[in-house]
């Protein structure tokens, strides 16, 4: 890549990084250029994250999303992948500090579920999300890689960044 002018440096998009950092977590980063309150809104509200979370690339729909967000509280997402039965994913969130902090539990996978920390840094404005998933084994966490990559979250990241945009023009003409 070459040194170019501001232009160049303008059209750069966040990236979204990932890397195992253990044997049983893998650590997700991404810079995202709205406030925390936006970020975490988009994290929180089933009807933006049915705008961002599935990745446009493959034939998936949502046919539920529900929410509560609090300590104690509990999620459920249905998923439908063209021509297959529904697939849920479900668990129960252990912390929420708005805007800040987000765990919960991934319980469909049973014992093999992930327990999944989202922090949430502000810092001129921007976002620093980082994304722990902390697996029971080392088994389980090769086995999600097996099955979602290690940088599945890249295509929704980018969904989010774009849903961000219009969230803060919309907000910016409240």
């Amino acid at each position: 890549m070459d040194a170019g002018g501001e232009g160049d440096r303008m059209s750069v998009k966040n990236e979204t990084k990932a890397e195992r950092t253990s044997e049983r977590e893998v650590v997700v980063t991404r810079i995202f250029n709205a406030p925390a309150r936006l970020v975490f809104e988009a994290w929180t509200t089933p009807a933006l994250l049915q705008r961002w979370w599935i990745p446009k690339s493959i034939d998936m729909s949502f046919v539920s999303c529900e929410a509560d967000v609090r300590t104690g509280g509990s999620y459920r997402f249905v998923f439908r992948l063209a021509g297959s039965e529904p697939v849920a994913f479900f668990g129960r969130y252990l912390e929420v500090i708005p805007p800040s902090r987000l765990v919960w539990t991934n319980e469909e996978g049973g014992d093999d579920g992930a327990v999944t920390t989202l922090t949430f840094e502000e810092k001129g404005g921007k976002t620093v999300l980082v994304m722990r998933e902390r697996y029971p084994s080392k088994e389980a966490l090769d086995r999600a890689i097996e099955v979602m990559g290690l940088t599945g979250m890249e295509e929704p990241f980018a969904q989010l960044e774009e849903l961000l945009v219009t969230l803060g023009a919309s907000a910016g003409r409240a």
